[in-house]
């Protein structure tokens, strides 16, 4: 059995009727043959949607067989107790060239109850936003759920619904729960939960590419809203270089950034956890014991938890997101 090493997955492309061009013109993926790309998973253990590797001696080998194989090895011993040998965490990327779907997802609870699943806590960095473009997360006044049921019977629920103006950088954490959409003219990088359970509750009214309106689901998403507000929907975060800049820290992930432009060399031998690396900009050579591959934009590598460090050399600069579980 071949010893693991940092892994690299083959993409899986996601024609959406909302998707553009972005994921081949910034990302420089080819989903040819299809029209366009809403989605890419990156690193993903949801059933009919399994990572292959990409690289290396388990080049061709899906991600649960790689899990269970390596266990304790890949994910680190608390997460593989935890999560019963499969693996916690879904990686994409999104490229919105119309409007998502407002949609919310069930917490864990409910999920496992309707759909035994994970729910589904999740976190977005904007990679490219569009002049003008807005996304939408949580509620931009007082609610319970009888007012929202009548906003949504009068078609109305827009009206309610916090937007928010996004550049390039700007950081959502969404947790289960938090009614939200991502806007038109949007590309980010979306750190989740493996779950793939949505709850859709408007869509525009707009047809498929059949003609046919998609299936909303009000009844099922009423008791899945947290009907709180919050002053401020943004992740506010320390802009710096050369250093591990915290974004987001829940129970389910931690999500860092890093700007490089130096060789920087980052300790994991206390963390037990797997790493994911997202690159987001630039391209940098990534080491670790024998392993000597480049890391360039829109690539993800996941680094077993039995590596304890791993060096970045970049190509100039590199800018990446660092999640762990």
């Amino acid at each position: 059995m071949s010893e693991v090493y940092p892994l690299r997955f083959e993409t899986i492309f996601k024609e959406k009727i909302w998707g553009g061009q972005k994921v081949r013109s910034i990302l420089n993926k080819d989903y040819h043959p299809l029209d366009n790309c809403g989605e890419t998973w990156e690193l993903s253990a949801v059933k009919g949607n399994v990572s292959i590797i990409a690289n290396g001696a388990l080049k061709g080998q899906p991600l649960d067989q790689i899990v269970t194989q390596h266990g304790p090895d890949l994910l680190g011993k608390r997460l593989y107790n935890a999560f019963h040998g499969e693996f916690p965490l879904l990686i994409k990327f999104l490229d919105a060239n119309e409007d998502l779907s407002v949609q919310v997802h069930p917490n864990d609870d409910l999920a496992g109850e309707r759909h035994n699943s994970l729910g589904k806590t999740e976190m977005w960095y904007i990679m490219q936003a569009d002049p003008g473009a807005t996304l939408i997360t949580g509620f931009n006044q007082p609610m319970d759920s009888k007012r929202y049921q009548q906003y949504v019977k009068d078609n109305k629920v827009m009206e309610i619904l916090n937007k928010e103006p996004v550049t390039t950088g700007d950081v959502f954490f969404i947790p289960a729960g938090r009614v939200h959409t991502i806007g038109k003219g949007i590309l980010l990088a979306e750190i989740q939960q493996t779950s793939d359970v949505t709850y859709r509750i408007y869509d525009f009214d707009r047809p498929d590419k059949d003609g046919n309106l998609r299936e909303l689901h009000n009844d099922l998403a009423v008791d899945a809203i947290d009907f709180k507000t919050y002053d401020s929907y943004r992740t506010e975060y320390k802009r710096s270089r050369n250093e591990s800049a915290t974004l987001v820290k829940s129970k389910y992930f931690t999500t860092n950034k890093m700007i490089l432009d130096e060789l920087h060399t980052r300790d994991y031998s206390k963390l037990d956890s797997f790493v994911i690396y997202i690159c987001l900009n630039g391209k940098a050579t990534l080491k670790c014991q024998s392993f000597e591959e480049e890391i360039e934009q829109g690539q993800v590598y996941l680094i077993p938890a039995s590596v304890d460090s791993v060096s970045l050399q970049p190509d100039s600069s590199v800018e990446l997101l660092e999640v762990w579980a």
